[in-house]
């Protein structure tokens, strides 16, 4: 499988892209099975990082398929394939307030998320507070392009 261009120096966000990405609750994940096959999940995340920003997702405590985090599919599609492309869209029967942003980075399962990672989080989403995230798996995302169209403001 030939490799994806990527930018060395990793994706910037213009300050509209970074808002609608700060702003938003969830997003689709989509890694790639082993058949070549997109998996989308949806996912909670946070943003860190202004020069070079970063996607945090947690392997959170939500109920699995497995009982092992480490054998989610997703968790088993990045170790092979990590090429991943992020989606976070906003819908409204008022189409001229469409809007998507598309990220593609490379991402990295990490035993447990830092402690600024998990502040993060948990600001962000307060059910997190009653989630051991410290104990669980994350996924770090590093952005090397970002594609959006629509009203993001």
């Amino acid at each position: 499988m030939p490799a994806l261009p990527c930018d060395p120096a990793g994706a910037t966000l213009s300050t509209a892209q970074r808002r609608f990405l700060v702003d938003a609750r969830r997003a689709i994940l989509a890694t790639i099975d082993d058949r070549g096959w997109p998996r989308p999940v949806p996912i909670c995340y946070v943003l860190l990082g202004e020069d070079r920003p970063v996607l945090w997702t947690p392997i959170d405590e939500k109920p699995k398929r497995v009982h092992d985090p480490m054998h989610l599919a997703r968790i088993r599609d990045i170790s092979s394939r990590p090429a991943v492309a992020v989606l976070v869209d906003r819908w409204s029967e008022d189409w001229s307030e469409l809007a998507w942003l598309r990220l593609h980075g490379r991402a990295r399962v990490l035993p447990q998320p830092a402690g600024d990672v998990l502040e993060a989080l948990r600001d962000k989403y307060s059910q997190y507070r009653e989630h051991r995230l410290e104990a669980r798996p994350i996924i770090r995302i590093e952005l090397e392009r970002v594609t959006s169209w629509g009203r993001l403001a």
